[in-house]
Order: C-alpha cells, then sequence, then structure tokens
C-alpha cells in the first residue's frame, strides 16, 4: 500500500535543492516539452492479478481474447453490474451504516479510442443472460435529481374528500395517483459522463445532490414544490469520459464536496486491435452464466457479511494508510477507499458463495483498489493538488494570442524549475487543452503556447443512446 514518512526537517537536503534550483539554465534554453517528460512522470496503473480473483476473473479471463476493451474496465462494470442485478440484499455495516453492493464507477480514457463502450457491451451481454429483467434496469440520460428517483419512486397518494348526504365533507379517503415503480434496481450507464458534469454545474440543479444520497441510502428524495422520494432504491452508476472532458467539467466543488470520491475512478485504454472483432459465442458463456445465476441467488438470500479472523487482521493493517489517504484533488477523489474497498470485497465474497468476507475477497478487493488508486494518480495528479497546471490555464485564458515558455514561467513564478514547466505543459498538450506553435522572431524560433477549442471525440458524437427513449430527466419515459 501507500509509503506514508513522517515529516521532519533536513538542512542539507533543502540547501542541495537551493542549489540544484539555482543551477538551473533559463527555460527558454531548455527543449520545448513534446510529451515525453509527461509519460514518464505518469505512469500507466498495472492490474494486479489478485483483482481477478474467483468468478470475476474467471469471466473476464474467457472474454478478453474476443475484445479490445480494457480488462480493467470490463472488470469493474462486471462487479457493479452483478451487485446491481442482485438488489438491495446484501450488506456490510460500518459502524451504523449499512453498506449495500452499489458501486459507481467512472472510466476515463485518455483520448476516444479507450473502447469504453465496448467494455460495457461485453458485460451487459453476459448479466443478460444470466438475467432477463437486467437489461430493462439499464438506463441512460441523467439529467435532474428527480428524474432519477422517478425511476425508483415510491406510489404517491392524495386525501379526496368524502362527502357527506349533507354535501359537506364528512371524511378523507387515501386515493393512489401514482402507482410508482415496482423495479427499484437501476444500472445508470452514462457514455457522455462529460454532459452529467455539465448538468450538474447548472445551479439549482439536483443531480449531484441526489446521487451522492443513492450511494450513501437508499432514501431518496428532494425539497421541490412537487417532492418526490423512493426507499429501498438500489441504483448503481458507470460513466465514461475522456481525460480532456473530465479535466474541463470536473468542478473543484463536485471534487470537493464527495461527488468525486464516491466513484471508483478507472484508467483504461484498448487492450489490443481486432480487425475482425471477436468470436465469443453465446454458447461459450453457459459455464460462467450458470455459475453467476448460482452466485446470485445466494447473493439474494444473503443479509449481513462480515470479515473472517484472516480478514480482520489483514484489515487492521490496511486501514491507516487507507484512512489516510492523500492530499489535494487526490485526496479528495480517493477519500472513501475505507468504504470502497469493503463493497468491493463484499462482491467478490458474493460472486464466491461465501457466508463471510474471507482473506482472499478483502486481497482481491485491496488489489483492485490499488488500481483505482493509481488510476486516480494518473488522471487527477497534476490537477487540483498540483496548481501549476491550473496556473498555466488560467495565465493563456487571460491571453488569446498566446504565451511563451519564458512568460509563462514569469507568470507562474521564478521559483518554479524547468522541467516541472514542461511536464505541465506536456500534459495540458497531450489533454488538448493547448496547443503550441512556432513563432519567428528573426533568430531563434519561439514556442506559443494557447488554449485549444473544443476537441472532438468518441464520446461527442452520437451515441448509441441518442435513439433511446430512456431520459432520467422525462418523468413519462418510465411509463412504458
Amino acid at each position: 500500500m501507500n509509503d506514508h514518512p513522517s515529516l521532519g526537517i533536513d538542512l542539507g537536503s533543502i540547501r542541495e535543492e537551493a542549489e540544484r534550483l539555482l543551477a538551473e539554465p533559463d527555460p527558454d534554453e531548455e527543449p520545448e516539452p513534446d510529451g515525453h517528460a509527461e509519460r514518464e512522470v505518469r505512469a500507466w496503473p498495472v492490474l494486479s492479478d489478485k483483482a481477478l480473483y474467483g468468478l470475476a476473473g474467471e469471466c473476464i479471463r474467457l472474454i478478453e481474447p474476443h475484445t479490445e476493451a480494457d480488462p480493467a474496465a470490463m472488470l469493474v462494470q462486471l462487479l457493479a453490474g452483478f451487485g446491481s442485478l442482485i438488489g438491495r440484499t446484501a450488506y456490510f455495516k460500518i459502524g451504523a451504516d449499512y453498506h449495500h453492493s452499489k458501486l459507481f464507477a467512472i472510466l476515463v480514457g485518455a483520448t476516444a479510442s479507450g473502447r469504453k463502450g465496448t467494455s460495457w457491451s461485453e458485460v451487459e451481454r453476459l448479466l443478460s443472460h444470466v438475467d432477463g429483467s437486467f437489461r430493462e434496469t439499464v438506463q441512460n440520460g441523467l439529467s435532474s435529481g428527480e428524474g432519477l428517483i422517478y425511476h425508483v419512486r415510491d406510489p404517491d397518494t392524495a386525501k379526496r374528500p368524502i362527502k357527506g348526504k349533507s354535501g359537506e365533507i364528512s371524511s378523507y379517503q387515501d386515493e393512489v395517483i401514482d402507482e410508482g415503480s415496482t423495479e427499484k434496481r437501476a444500472f445508470v450507464i452514462e457514455p457522455e459522463f462529460a454532459r452529467v458534469l455539465k448538468v450538474i454545474s447548472r445551479e439549482g440543479n439536483t443531480l449531484s445532490s441526489v446521487i451522492r444520497q443513492a450511494w450513501d441510502t437508499d432514501r431518496l428524495s428532494v425539497m421541490t414544490k412537487q417532492p418526490i422520494k423512493a426507499t429501498e432504491a438500489h441504483i448503481t452508476i458507470a460513466g465514461h469520459i475522456t481525460e480532456a472532458e473530465l479535466h474541463r467539467h470536473l468542478t473543484d466543488t463536485e471534487a470537493a464536496n464527495g461527488f468525486a470520491n464516491r466513484f471508483l475512478w478507472i484508467a483504461v485504454r484498448r487492450s489490443k486491435y481486432l480487425p475482425d472483432g471477436g468470436h465469443l459465442l453465446d454458447s461459450d458463456l453457459n459455464g460462467v452464466v450458470a455459475e453467476l445465476r448460482t452466485a446470485a441467488d445466494h447473493a439474494r438470500a444473503t443479509r449481513e457479511l462480515k470479515r473472517d479472523e484472516a480478514a480482520k487482521d489483514l484489515w487492521h493493517l490496511v486501514y491507516r494508510p487507507l484512512s489516510d489517504g492523500f492530499n489535494g484533488m487526490l485526496g479528495s477523489v480517493t477519500s472513501r477507499a475505507t468504504a470502497q474497498v469493503m463493497r468491493l470485497a463484499c462482491v467478490y465474497a458474493l460472486l464466491d458463495c461465501a457466508e463471510v468476507i474471507r482473506l482472499e475477497h478483502l486481497e482481491a478487493a485491496l488489489g483492485l483498489w490499488q488500481y483505482c488508486e493509481d488510476s486516480a494518480k494518473y488522471i487527477f495528479g497534476m490537477s487540483g493538488g498540483d496548481k501549476l497546471a491550473e496556473m498555466i490555464r488560467k495565465a493563456l485564458l487571460a491571453a488569446p494570442a498566446g504565451l511563451s515558455k519564458t512568460q509563462l514561467h514569469d507568470h507562474c513564478g521564478r521559483n518554479r524549475t524547468a522541467a516541472q514547466l514542461d511536464t505541465a505543459l506536456a500534459k495540458l498538450i497531450e489533454l488538448g487543452q493547448i496547443e503550441k506553435s512556432t513563432e519567428q522572431t528573426g533568430g531563434r524560433p519561439r514556442g506559443i503556447f494557447r488554449l485549444t477549442g473544443y476537441e472532438k471525440n468518441e464520446l461527442n458524437e452520437k451515441s448509441p443512446f441518442d435513439d433511446a427513449s430512456g431520459d432520467l430527466n422525462s418523468f413519462n419515459s418510465f411509463n412504458s
């Protein structure tokens, strides 16, 4: 797990660092960033074999050769999908809080070629064979908190006056005006999660609050002129987004208010090239489908799960590192590590038809959490907590004509090293947020950096969901 060295003051190290900074050459004498520095700093996360434990791993290994999707993307969506499929049954208690098998995840591709949508298609195909009703619980189009609640809403009644023979009201009788929803499961798949982040940023929109409620509890409500509520709700959310869109639309508010840390962050990319596609037949899935059905039946009959002694011992070792976390943006998006790990461990245990959470289930959960944590480092390691990239963006926003590296260095403070500036510029270029051009000066050409416009990618092109009638902002869309 994470190293947490004690903080101390080493005057010798400080002196050496000061001498190194004084020896740094002028930034304009350094090679312009080409992305290599940034790639050296940002290591792509590695999925541990422990995360592929048991039936979940068996499913992924079966599907993986036949798809270009990232195995990590398929794994986390399979766990989330199974947790949704079994409904609000098994749980783990942390203090007074009940944690059911609800997982929220966001798949982040460095580019549009991460095959995020493909990863969900494979999982949905598998789970639809396990439970024929599962596909009916899959929705998309998050636009408001009220719309999300409506899909799992409770019945609504009104008092109807009863009049006596004289015409005066003698009593009142409850009258059902809305039967509500008998299906309390909802798997919300959002192939354009950038759209959700835009909606959340609108003043007065209730979506962020309701999403946070949905992760925390089964009781959902909003205080509006036409109040709507749901109980026994079991909601799961999986969102797909590119890294550039994420950095553009995830606000500091949503990072700090607990919205972001309710999600598992998964860095994804294309695993391979299959020009002719895969050749996995439905009949090839029969074995794992039967095992998943057995596991689902077991899970639906299970209530409280507890750790066995071996799992307790490991939990005591990892609890403090998980709890301490990180500073800055990285800390904001990973600060629910303990709860996330235990929810994952519960799902691994339920897939194993286990009565308790054993050591191997906790190890599997920790293995997947390590991938999530490393993904968050890859995605957020230079945002929020690293204010240099944000300073560069703000400087370029105020200078539409662009700025040279020397000008950026002056703006951001001369105490920044050329290497730090190069790394931040390289990340912003890779994310598509800035671009570099060359300006002739009569001497040595000078690099000029400018903010870019909106880039096109697979998530803002036409989506396979565009023709779907189910929009979570439309109350009437759930009547069919």
